[in-house]
């Protein structure tokens, strides 16, 4: 057990045993006065007639008669003294009482007979007899018989006694089950925690693993604390799989360029006469291997700081005809004059972000789509304005992507159908500008035209203000 363990215990516990004694010594309190008697003696018509009857009974029946007598009478209540001041019953007097009733037969009032006088038996011995004036049940007369102690006691024990001892009774039982609970809720507020430790520990040492799912589906604080601790660890996870296979991807990315660049080197070594074509090579390995550097960068930067620093007004009609213009260019030079590449757009869509990011993204989407699509086809970007929103649609028609795929030709190095169209590339762009996307606070989708070759749908929040030039 920890150190929570025995905090919750010992809380728990005090507070238990704080309100057991609490509400134990109040009951008592309340007990003790409803037991305590008046301290005074009734004179009135009740009580001398009740000594009167007193009286009688002792001429006529003697001390049994007597004790049978008083020992029935429960209101009022009469004390029958002998020579040695004690009750016929055995009870205890209370010495206020019998001072009291002392002093009114010394008193000689008449007055004073109604409440205690000196009673004669038949053979001579005299008495004590008074009344006393008492609210709630009698003295003494709880669990006793007329003529002796309660039962289970022993003939002069106090009669208090016993309930002294079922009241320490309860509150031992009170603290005894306060101990039992106390240990059951801290022990039940402190598993999981441990539990949690645990869980934390594992994770340092390089264990992600989910913990808590197939625990009991609680609904408390600390049910929820642990399940979010395994999403969190999923994400972890995630994260540190996506970073090795990225690892891994640059790698073999690296690995295909420098081993070209060490051929073409060699080639030069061994044939100085064709050092223009080694040349040649290595320059353009070079380009290659610098263009991916910088798309590793740009994700680099993306992912680590998804938010966009720089935001100023762009009319995205404007940016779109300046890529487009671009890539017409690219496609000339490249000998792919078929290729055609239209742009449909209502006019100046102005929206907010930076131009770089969002030049970046459109793009890599564009030139996608004109590295896949069908030699001698047509790709077409068409812009719209929705409701608040402003939407950049890429279509081509090259022979799409496998349903399969849909889902993961937005993560980096991922090339659909690379070996069977023979494009070259590093399965980036299309990383790269969902990245750019999502720091922009809109979305991007692909899905396969039904006639044929990919749509790609890039959703901007509508901007206000004047676009930048």
């Amino acid at each position: 057990m920890g150190r929570l363990f025995w905090k919750f215990f010992l809380s728990i516990l005090l507070a238990q045993v704080a309100a057991t004694i609490g509400i134990g010594g109040a009951f008592w309190l309340r007990d003790q006065a409803r037991q305590r008697p008046a301290p005074t003696l009734d004179s009135g018509p009740p009580a001398a007639i009740a000594l009167d009857a007193a009286a009688a009974t002792l001429r006529h029946g003697g001390l049994p008669a007597l004790r049978q007598m008083i020992g029935e009478v429960r209101r009022p209540q009469i004390y029958v003294l002998d020579e040695q001041q004690r009750d016929l019953l055995g009870r205890s007097v209370r010495p206020d009482l019998l001072a009291q009733a002392e002093r009114i037969l010394a008193s000689g009032d008449a007055e004073g007979e109604a409440a205690a006088r000196r009673l004669r038996a038949p053979d001579g011995a005299q008495y004590l007899a008074f009344v006393s004036r008492t609210y709630g049940r009698p003295e003494g007369a709880r669990g006793r018989r007329p003529d002796g102690p309660g039962p289970g006691l022993m003939p002069g024990m106090d009669p208090g006694f016993g309930r002294r001892i079922g009241q320490i009774a309860g509150i031992v039982a009170a603290v005894l089950a306060s101990l039992l609970f106390a240990a059951l809720l801290a022990w039940y507020f402190s598993r999981p925690i441990r539990a949690l430790r645990s869980a934390f520990e594992a994770a340092a040492a390089g264990d992600l693993a989910p913990r808590f799912a197939a625990g009991p589906k609680g609904s408390d604080e600390l049910s929820d604390l642990g399940r979010d601790f395994d999403r969190m660890s999923g994400q972890l996870r995630a994260l540190m799989d996506g970073q090795r296979r990225l690892l891994h991807d640059v790698s073999h990315e690296l690995r295909s360029p420098l081993a070209r660049l060490q051929a073409a080197v060699g080639l030069a070594h061994q044939q100085p006469d064709k050092v223009a074509n080694s040349l040649e090579r290595i320059e353009r390995e070079s380009v290659r291997m610098d263009k991916l550097v910088g798309e590793l960068l740009t994700l680099s930067r993306l992912e680590a700081s998804p938010k966009v620093a720089r935001r100023e007004p762009v009319d995205l009609t404007e940016l779109v005809d300046a890529i487009v213009g671009d890539a017409r260019f690219e496609v000339t030079q490249a000998g792919k004059a078929r290729t055609g590449i239209v742009v449909d757009a209502p006019g100046p869509l102005p929206v907010e972000g930076d131009p770089d990011l969002l030049w970046s993204a459109i793009e890599n989407v564009v030139r996608n789509a004109i590295k896949h699509g069908a030699q001698g086809g047509l790709v077409e970007v068409v812009l719209r304005a929705g409701s608040g929103t402003v939407q950049v649609e890429v279509l081509d028609r090259g022979p799409g992507i496998a349903p399969g795929d849909l889902p993961a030709i937005f993560e980096p190095f991922f090339r659909a159908g690379a070996s069977r169209t023979g494009v070259d590339g590093h399965g980036l762009g299309l990383a790269i500008a969902q990245r750019v996307v999502h720091a922009h606070g809109g979305t991007i989708a692909a899905a396969n035209r039904d006639e044929g070759g990919l749509r790609v749908t890039i959703t901007l929040p509508f901007g206000h203000g004047k676009a930048a030039a």
